[in-house]
């Protein structure tokens, strides 16, 4: 077997000069040295991989897994068979996916290598959510799933706490109001029922009292959502104040943290909450906060069993693909290359109120007064009802991918209460947008908004 380490003693009795081998086994040693350390610390790198970095590590773990056996009798009926080659990039390599059926985080006997990967994956999911933000977790999973989907895992493995104690009956889920389809449609799919929490509107911003979250818990309720991101005008809940009311009822008491990881004001929040009570599981998207393809999400806990039972719960092998392009991505921006996009999103947000502060100036409409370090929302008062709705379409002609415009008239849904008078337009400068995106939008807004006007 080669030592990569000392592979100039293959070559000492050719005529290649001695300096140059040495020379040459300094450049491989510095290419291979950061495996070593990922190996040895199982930590999220200081400073970035090299993509050929990463590929080599992929490639090598991915020949350890049976598939890769040119002297092996395959005759199960998953072998990790492919048609084409092409299926081998798209999975880097892991073909056998990860865990085993009923269990995401046992060794795969068919995959030691895609076994490592997973388990390097899940070290550093915790790592990078201790040291962004939430030291106080003890333990982290990545997930071949969306965040509707893990909030689903999630209520499922940890309902199951609730049997210990002959409590089966209990189905119905808390729920300050959250406006968006997939979660609620997430706990539907368990059977569990949603008693969804009304918002209010306190100036611009609309928020749960903590008050009403209490004024509706009964018999039947057995757990409390809550969440951090998400779109204005609804603000982050309460955390800290659910945390201890779920304590106090021995509720349990999961985190929606959509798109929380990039901001430090989220995260401190969800530290606080988990030191003055009870969050049983935070559930994080990876492509919203770590810039990989949609598919996946990381789960952490404060509660190492918790993790357990979430992994033990999962029905079926999983993909491995979404875990690859979370190590992907953690390798290739290391510590300080996410710490340069935080303070990126931080800049660009202030760029981009800014930014419609003028714009809102020039057409007198203002700038709504709500928390939420990533989006702002500029109301649009002065546009009539047909007004709104081209406004959209004409920002989606002008290459505008991402505003929400939300009609009073039409519909309450997105606003997370049932009276919000104040038309408005929602634009995020969230995670790996750059400055020109935020420049470019707000420009085009503002084109269109006059086209609109003078139509």
């Amino acid at each position: 077997m080669v030592d990569f380490n000392r592979i100039i003693d293959f070559f000492e009795n050719l005529n290649i000069p001695e300096n140059m081998l040495n020379r040459g086994q300094l450049v491989l040693n510095e290419f291979l040295n950061p495996i070593k350390i990922l190996f040895e610390q199982r930590s999220v790198p200081s400073e970035p991989w090299t993509d050929e970095q990463i590929e080599f590590l992929l490639q090598t773990l991915s020949n350890m897994d049976t598939d890769k056996d040119k002297n092996a009798a395959r005759v199960g009926e998953r072998e990790a068979r492919i048609a084409s080659k092409l299926q081998l990039k798209t999975s880097a390599g892991f073909c056998h996916g990860v865990g085993r059926s009923g269990y995401l985080t046992a060794p795969q006997p068919k995959a030691p290598g895609g076994s490592i990967m997973y388990v390097l994956s899940n070290y550093l999911a915790r790592n990078i959510l201790k040291n962004f933000g939430l030291p106080n977790i003890k333990d982290a999973i990545v997930v071949p799933l969306c965040t509707g989907m893990s909030l689903s895992l999630t209520l499922g493995a940890l309902r199951s706490n609730q049997s210990e104690k002959n409590l089966n009956f209990k189905r119905t889920v808390l729920v300050p109001q959250i406006d968006h389809k997939s979660l609620l449609k997430s706990i539907d799919l368990m059977g569990f029922k949603s008693k969804i929490i009304g918002g209010k509107i306190f100036g611009d911003a609309v928020r749960i009292p903590i008050e009403d979250i209490a004024a509706n818990l009964d018999d039947e309720c057995f757990a409390v959502i809550s969440v951090t991101s998400f779109f204005p005008p609804r603000e982050h809940d309460d955390i800290k104040e659910i945390s201890k009311f779920a304590q106090e009822h021995n509720l349990i008491h999961i985190v929606i943290n959509a798109y929380g990881v990039q901001n430090p004001e989220w995260m401190k929040i969800i530290r606080s909450a988990i030191d003055a009570g009870r969050v049983d599981a935070i559930i994080q998207s990876t492509d919203k906060n770590f810039l990989t393809p949609v598919g996946g999400a990381v789960i952490a806990s404060p509660i190492k069993e918790n993790i357990k039972k979430i992994s033990q719960t999962y029905a079926g092998r999983a993909s491995a693909t979404p875990i690859v392009n979370f190590l992907i991505s953690m390798l290739s921006l290391g510590i300080t290359g996410y710490q340069k996009l935080i303070e990126e999103q931080q800049q660009n947000r202030e760029i981009l109120e800014r930014k419609l502060r003028e714009v809102a100036g020039n057409v007198n409409e203002r700038v709504l007064d709500i928390f939420n370090p990533v989006a702002v929302a500029l109301s649009l008062e002065n546009l009539k009802e047909e007004q709104l709705f081209a406004l959209g379409g004409a920002l989606y002609n002008l290459r505008v991918t991402g505003p929400r415009v939300y009609n009073p008239k039409e519909k309450a849904f997105g606003t997370c209460c049932s009276n919000y008078i104040t038309p408005y337009i929602v634009m995020n400068a969230a995670i790996g947008a750059t400055e020109k995106d935020i420049v470019f939008a707000v420009e085009r807004f503002e084109k269109a908004y006059r086209q609109i006007v003078q139509q």
